[in-house]
């Protein structure tokens, strides 16, 4: 069972820029990926070809095959995570029954909300730790607010930025409450009773 709770994240100046920069990232991997599958498409139509048409997984190795030397200095999971979203916004774009059934479109930097995914968070000594990429050597955990307690495995945790401010959607895979056997018997209660104890199967009855 999946469990998700959403945090304000607190980052210093180094990994707010670092925040900024992975927001950055996501939506030039999407538009880079988005041009790609359209071009691709283009072609398979062209040529007639269905082998030629666009998935995840070509998109992806083409962004990577191009890659240029800024990029190595960023989280590779943006992109891959970037890629994977769209190959997913394709598939719903051909089930029109859907909420937000549409046509993937390209990003803008001016939208209000902007972010990023990573499935190599950790949650260490109560603050979010995001992958460090090779090479960097000034990297903090990011403090946050929103939750105290929760055991489980943290999954691909979404992170976005709304008016300045930075938030986290943590999913945690969490066991299943085992649900109590049925004792087949049967409790009724007054509907003038105003207050009801119940300690070792005795009820005590306030009216």
């Amino acid at each position: 069972m999946i469990r998700t709770v959403k945090v304000k994240l607190y980052p210093n100046a180094t990994m707010r820029r670092v925040l900024a920069q992975l927001c950055d990232y996501r939506r030039y991997c999407w538009n880079q990926g988005l041009a790609t599958w359209n071009a691709m498409y283009d072609s398979s139509q062209i040529m007639a070809d269905k082998k030629l048409c666009p998935t995840a997984r070509k998109v992806r190795d083409e962004l990577v095959a191009n890659k240029q030397d800024w990029q190595y200095q960023l989280s590779a999971r943006c992109l891959q995570l970037a890629i994977t979203d769209l190959g997913k916004a394709w598939q719903n774009f051909f089930d029109q029954s859907l909420p937000d059934w549409g046509k993937p479109h390209f990003k803008s930097k001016k939208a209000p909300r902007q972010g990023f995914k990573t499935d190599r968070a950790k949650i260490v000594n109560g603050r979010l730790r995001l992958d460090k990429p090779q090479g960097t050597k000034i990297w903090h955990d990011i403090p946050f607010r929103g939750i105290r307690h929760l055991i489980g495995t943290l999954k691909v945790v979404s992170i976005y930025r709304e008016n300045g401010t930075y938030w986290a959607s943590l999913p945690f895979e969490v066991a299943e409450i085992a649900s109590k056997p049925k004792t087949g018997q049967v409790t009724g209660v007054d509907i003038n009773v105003g207050h009801l104890n119940y300690s070792d199967g005795i009820f005590n009855v306030c009216p």
